[in-house]
């Protein structure tokens, strides 16, 4: 019992890593209906820039604050000169245009910064920590704690500040959000602006563990299940997206990996993700679509 319940802490607390991924997904959808695949590029372009930085002499702090400004500045851009525009295309379109804009992001990245691999420390001591007879990561309580900042944060802003009320309008019927003075352009900026500094969190923790590579890039794959399952439109659904995801996968290459085979928990979270989509599309937490006929 002992060593099931290190295993499901240790997948829940995984899964947190997974969810501050999905949160910039979420922000961007929530805003504008637009999937912005570009997500792992700036989590990719986040980290480098950080570590490229202080391995030249800048201290961490001010490294994070230019990172973060960069981030800002690329993503308030790409809403204004490369998305905005295309609104109103159909959704493939929309979901090319951040396909390409991500793999600009990772050609500027490597211009930059070159294509070297990097190892990026923040100071957490990855040693376990023994609670109550179980081992847990301190890495990883650090990120859950980091991942449940950022959610209890972002759902009090959308819900109970006025960028919030703009935001859940602009949701609903953007249109209808304009005809009532909500000023679509700088709603648009903020939730960018958001998504940029999610962003920065991401590739720092994903950096930290992984080390500071191109296939950082690669880790929206697994914010997808974790989308899927939470529901696109739902913050609070993108913590409990990636907790479960998390948590099963771990489980599964525990459980099932002697029976089925190793590397069962890089595709068992898309068995579930397809359950999902063929059970309840919208996810735990989503909107179910309705059109008018």
């Amino acid at each position: 019992m002992e060593f099931f319940v290190e295993v499901l802490v240790g997948g829940l607390l995984a899964g947190a890593m997974y969810s501050v991924v999905a949160i910039g997904f979420v922000l961007i959808y929530k805003a504008s209906g637009i999937f912005n695949f570009a997500q792992g590029a700036l989590v990719l372009f986040g980290a480098l820039t950080y570590v490229c930085m202080v391995e030249r002499g800048i201290a961490p702090w001010l490294a994070i604050l230019i990172t973060l400004a960069a981030l800002v500045v690329i993503a308030v851009l790409t809403g204004r000169l490369v998305l905005r525009p295309l609104v109103n295309r159909p959704p493939i379109t929309l979901f090319m245009a951040t396909l390409g804009l991500s793999l600009i992001l990772e050609g500027a990245a490597q211009l930059l910064w070159g294509a070297q691999v990097h190892g990026l420390e923040l100071g957490i001591d990855d040693k376990p920590l023994r609670l109550g007879g179980v081992m847990i990561s301190k890495f990883d309580l650090f990120a859950a704690a980091v991942a449940g900042a950022l959610v209890i944060g972002l759902s009090a802003l959308t819900r109970y500040s006025r960028l919030g009320l703009k935001l859940r309008a602009v949701a609903d019927d953007p249109l209808a959000a304009l005809a009532v003075g909500v000023r679509l352009p700088q709603v648009w900026a903020i939730v960018w602006a958001l998504a940029g500094f999610v962003s920065l969190v991401a590739g720092l923790l994903w950096g930290a563990r992984l080390g500071v590579q191109f296939s950082l890039s690669l880790v929206v794959l697994k914010a997808l299940p974790v989308l899927i399952i939470g529901g696109f439109s739902s913050i609070t659904g993108a913590i409990v997206g990636g907790l479960l995801v998390g948590a099963s996968e771990k489980l599964a290459e525990v459980y099932l990996g002697a029976v089925i085979g190793d590397g069962i928990e890089n595709w068992f979270p898309y068995v579930i993700a397809m359950l999902f989509l063929l059970a309840r599309p919208a996810g735990l937490f989503g909107e179910p679509a309705v059109e008018r006929v």
